[in-house]
C-alpha cells in the first residue's frame, strides 16, 4: 500500500505541477493514472481528481492572486455562465447522446489548437478591440510580466463568444462528467484574447469554485477515499507550487506551445470515447 501511495504522490506532484501552468485539472493525469495502473475504481479516480482540481486551484490561486495575475472579475463574470451551464447538463443528461458531443467538442478542440498554432509567435493580443460589456463591468486590466519585465495592460474582447464557450464547458462538465479547465482557458485566449498568463491564472481560479462546489455531492456519497485523495491532495500542493513558479518565468508564447499538445491530446481522447465506446 506504501508503495501505490508514492506512486499516486509522484503523479499527483506532475498533475499538479502541469494543472497550475495550464491552467487545467489534475484529472487528465489522475485519472488515467489511477484506473490504468493502480486499478482504482473510476468512481474513487473521480473523486480523487476533484479533490486534484481543489488542490490545484488552491496553489496556484494564492500566487497568481497576489501578482494580480488572475483577473477576478472576469472569473466570477464567467463563473455563472459555467454554473449555468452545468444546471443545464444535469437537466438534459440521457436527453442527448453522449457519444455525439464527445465528437462535437472534440472538433472544436482541434480547430480551437489549430487557431492557436496559427498565433504561436505572438507574445501578446495586438489590436484588440474593447468590447462594450468589458468596458461597463471593468474586465480590463494589467499585470506584470516577470518574463518580459514589464507591465502588460490589456483588454478584452468576445464577451459574447467567450460567455457561449464557458456556457458549453459548464454543459459538457455536468452532463459528462469530465473537466472543463481545457475549455476555459480557450475562451479567454482564443475568443476573448488574453494574455495566455491570464486565461490559464484565471481558470485555475475559476476550476477551484467549480470543483468545490460538487466535492459535497462526491463526498456524502463515498467517492472520496481518504488513502488516495491523501497523496493526491499533498502531491498536487507540491507540485502546483513548483508549476506557478514556473508559469511566471516562462513567456505566453511557451506557454502556448505547451498547451497545445495537451489539448490535442485531450480532443483525442474525446474523439476515442466517441467513436469507440
Amino acid at each position: 500500500m506504501i508503495g501505490s501511495s508514492l506512486i499516486i504522490f509522484a503523479f499527483s506532484i506532475l498533475a499538479g505541477f502541469i494543472g497550475s501552468l495550464l491552467g487545467l485539472g489534475g484529472g487528465i493525469i489522475i485519472i488515467p493514472a489511477l484506473t490504468l495502473l493502480l486499478n482504482v475504481p473510476i468512481h474513487e479516480a473521480i473523486g480523487a481528481s476533484i479533490v486534484s482540481v481543489i488542490a490545484t486551484s488552491s496553489g496556484a490561486a494564492i500566487a497568481y492572486v497576489r501578482d494580480k495575475i488572475t483577473n477576478i472579475r472576469i472569473g466570477m463574470f464567467l463563473e455563472t455562465a459555467t454554473t449555468l451551464g452545468a444546471i443545464t447538463g444535469a437537466f438534459i443528461a440521457g436527453l442527448i447522446e453522449p457519444k455525439v458531443l464527445y465528437i462535437v467538442f472534440a472538433v472544436l478542440m482541434i480547430y480551437s489548437a489549430g487557431a492557436m498554432f496559427h498565433k504561436r509567435h505572438s507574445e501578446l493580443p495586438m489590436d484588440v478591440v474593447e468590447h462594450p460589456v468589458a468596458t461597463r463591468l471593468k474586465l480590463s486590466s494589467a499585470y506584470y510580466d516577470k518574463a518580459l519585465d514589464e507591465t502588460v495592460a490589456y483588454k478584452v474582447t468576445g464577451v459574447y463568444p467567450g460567455y457561449a464557450v464557458m456556457y458549453g464547458a459548464g454543459v459538457i462538465s455536468g452532463l459528462l462528467g469530465i473537466g472543463s479547465g481545457v475549455f476555459k482557458v480557450l475562451g479567454m485566449d482564443v475568443f476573448m484574447k488574453l494574455p495566455m498568463k491570464v486565461s490559464t491564472a484565471t481558470s485555475n481560479f475559476m476550476i477551484g469554485v467549480t470543483a468545490a462546489a460538487s466535492a459535497g455531492v462526491y463526498f456524502s456519497r463515498g467517492d472520496i477515499n481518504p488513502l488516495v485523495a491523501g497523496p493526491v491532495a499533498l502531491g498536487v500542493l507540491l507540485g502546483a507550487q513548483a508549476g506557478t513558479k514556473a508559469m511566471e518565468r516562462l513567456n505566453n508564447k511557451t506557454l502556448r506551445l505547451i498547451f497545445i499538445p495537451i489539448l490535442l491530446y485531450v480532443a483525442l481522447q474525446m474523439l476515442w470515447k466517441g467513436w469507440w465506446m
